[in-house]
This record gives structure tokens, sequence and C-alpha cells, in this order.
């Protein structure tokens, strides 16, 4: 339903970075590059990025969180890894999420300007 999603952050080579490295692990690469926005993909760009001079760091409890599905707890783990490596932080370590309805696999990071990225995906049981 959702075509594409779109963050702000306050340094777009920083974030261009963080992203490329953190999206790598789920498939997604750079495809578009503007003076004032990066647009990542598989074939065409799902997950954008947007410069927003002066912007400041996205409120812990502001409950906005993107979620990026990903094919294998694999995947998980290492966009957990690969966001930390680049200089964003754990907001939730890979682990099974048991909910009311779906049992799920994911992590959450936040990006150097606070914005929640989640991956997740369905293992069987």
């Amino acid at each position: 339903m959702i075509d594409h999603i779109s963050v702000g952050v306050s340094d777009l080579e920083r974030a261009a970075r963080f992203y490329e490295t953190t999206l790598a692990t789920l498939g997604l690469t750079r495809l578009i590059t503007r003076p004032r926005t990066v647009g990542f993909g598989k074939a065409y760009p799902e997950f954008w990025i947007n410069l927003r001079e002066g912007m400041p760091p996205v409120a812990p409890e502001s409950g906005v969180h993107t979620c990026l599905r990903a094919k294998t707890t694999g995947e998980v783990d290492a966009f957990h890894a690969a966001a930390l490596s680049a200089g964003g932080a754990s907001d939730g370590p890979p682990g099974i999420r048991p909910h009311d309805r779906v049992r799920y696999y994911a992590a959450f990071v936040t990006d150097p300007d606070g914005n929640r990225i989640e991956a997740v995906t369905f293992p069987a049981e």
C-alpha cells in the first residue's frame, strides 16, 4: 500500500553514509542523488533521506518509526550490526517479539538524527 517513505536528516552526507551501510543489508542501494535528497531502493527509490538544515534531533518520544522488511533473521541481525557500526544506536536488539496475533523477529535502531528504523521478518515456527 505504501509506495515510498522519506525521513529528514540534518547532514545529508553523514546520513547517506549511514543508510548506504545499513540498507545494503536489506538489498537496498543508493539509486538517486540530488543536492538535498538521496533515494535508496531495489528497483526504484523506496526510501528517501531529505536534508533539513537546522533540524533538531528527532525526539525519542515521538513514536514515529519506519519498518523495513527483511528476508531472514540473519538480515535483521546484519541490519542492526551495520547500523551500529555506521554511527547509529540500538533501540532494541535483534530478537523474537511475540505479539498477540503474530510472532516476528525484529531489531530497532536510531540513525544519527534520531529517526527510528526497524527491520522485521516473520520466521517459521
